[in-house]
């Protein structure tokens, strides 16, 4: 992260720099390098170019994406969907400053049903560059990225003629100042707007389904992700939840934490897993930041909810009695006075999950980079991250 006081004098430094770059459709897909690849409005496997761990493969590159500022890091997240015998992995490369290209990073390798490989991140990743943290490329100390490009390498098992379909992959790179304070934003298109979202409570979960991340306390990210998905009417159908007990409650809920689930991170927080869980189900997600409420009005006005990352300690958000190192809720409306609406999976019950948050507190411990923990140290938090999950036609506010 940066320091606030960056930057030329005489002239101030916004909070945060972002750049969102995806590719998508035809046009661009062509645009990059390929190996075995067959472009269409999506990636499929052609003919192969070649056989790893007895299977075959097909790989895509992207262009060289420059940068318009100096970043911190960079996240990608992906559409895609896989049947079974199936998966893809996504990797990043940057360059620095100086001039120097980081090695290839594994940013994850992803299959939906987990039939032939396992879904997950790779840890242990990093030289005098960057380093990779669960599902964030981010720069070493002193070190700042000017651009990017990704490579998806999609997999097929031996023996089988299916093929996943990449329809787009992007990157989020960001610039994020050192602040534990955030000044309010005024209300704005939003205030007024309540989306009607469906509602799920993490907790009826507790203890329920451990070999996932431990169970129902730690579900916020597939729970809110859920509430999205079927919000815009779409999800898994009664067939796929037959491996759930039928009288277990909202067992879409469990099928989203078994399909978003990180075996190498232990819980099913990844947040492009996330996504491209949505996605499997005919939806376009992206993870990004968002710079404000203000930006998330513009979201709420143009009737997409917004998936939001926060940290904070018990005390520090009216409403919220817990402490929480990174959390997943839904920003559903706005009330008449812009004060935030928000489903909150970390409920007992659904009619508990609706929760209505001051608006200034809430932008705090959504926007600011750090805060101060448990024990009084100061330590990062994920600073305007959101998943935005919308129907693929749907034109997403600027």
């Amino acid at each position: 992260m940066r320091d606030a006081g960056d930057g030329p004098p005489g002239r101030m430094v916004s909070a945060v720099d972002i750049d969102y770059h995806e590719w998508s459709g035809e046009a661009a897909f062509r645009d990059g390098e390929s190996s075995g690849i067959e472009v269409g409005t999506g990636l499929r496997i052609g003919s192969a170019a070649g056989v790893q761990d007895g299977g075959e493969y097909a790989w895509w590159t992207s262009p060289e994406h420059e940068l318009p500022f100096a970043a911190d890091d960079v996240v990608v997240s992906w559409n895609a969907t896989a049947p079974p015998g199936t998966w893809l992995t996504v990797e990043a490369q940057a360059r620095t400053e100086s001039g120097r290209h980081t090695p290839w990073y594994s940013l994850g390798r992803w299959s939906f049903d987990e039939t032939d490989v396992r879904r997950t991140s790779v840890a242990g990743q990093h030289d005098e560059s960057a380093r990779v943290e669960v599902d964030r490329l981010v720069a070493a100390d002193g070190v700042r990225l000017r651009s990017h490009r990704v490579r998806v390498t999609l997999c097929r098992a031996a023996g089988t003629d299916a093929t996943p379909t990449l329809t787009a992959v992007g990157a989020v790179a960001s610039a994020v100042d050192d602040r534990t304070e955030v000044p309010t934003s005024p209300p704005g298109p939003g205030v007024g707007i309540e989306l009607p979202v469906p509602r799920y409570a993490q907790y009826v979960h507790r203890g329920h389904f451990p070999e996932y991340g431990g169970g129902g306390d730690g579900w916020c990210s597939p729970a809110s992700t859920e509430m999205v998905v079927e919000y815009w009417g779409a999800g898994p159908t009664e067939a796929e939840l037959a491996w759930i007990p039928r009288g277990h409650p909202d067992r879409s809920v469990v099928h989203a934490a078994r399909h978003t689930f990180d075996h190498a991170y232990g819980g099913t927080g990844n947040w492009p897993f996330n996504v491209a869980y949505a996605s499997q189900y005919g939806l376009r997600g992206r993870v990004t930041r968002l710079a404000s409420l203000h930006d998330v009005e513009h979201h709420i006005a143009h009737g997409v909810p917004v998936i939001a990352s926060v940290s904070f300690t018990a005390g520090e958000l009216t409403g919220a009695d817990y402490t929480t190192e990174g959390h997943l809720l839904v920003v559903v409306g706005f009330t008449g006075t812009g004060d935030v609406i928000a489903h909150d999976p970390a409920a007992e019950s659904a009619d508990a999950v609706r929760r209505v948050y001051p608006r200034g507190e809430f932008e705090t411990v959504w926007q600011r980079s750090r805060r101060h923990n448990v024990d009084g140290d100061l330590v990062d938090t994920p600073a305007g991250v959101v998943y935005l999950i919308a129907p693929a036609g749907k034109v997403l506010p600027a």
